[in-house]
């Protein structure tokens, strides 16, 4: 697994997964299941790496 995200990517998507979490414990049904989504987000943030960038060839990581 190549490293594909950049660091905003990751920030943003770590912020976002953090939310989607907490969503989890705090609402309803049909709502909470966007923390499936969350830790998804979280887990991507944290490896670098996500596989439909990969799939489509996309990448926010800078070249060094």
């Amino acid at each position: 697994m190549k490293a594909n995200m950049g660091s905003v990517d990751r920030l943003i998507r770590f912020i976002l997964g953090i939310g989607l979490i907490l969503l989890f414990f705090f609402t309803a049904a049909p709502i909470k299941y966007l923390g499936i989504l969350g830790v998804i987000f979280v887990i991507t943030a944290l490896i670098k790496w996500c596989p439909l960038y990969t799939l489509f060839g996309f990448s926010t990581k800078t070249k060094q």
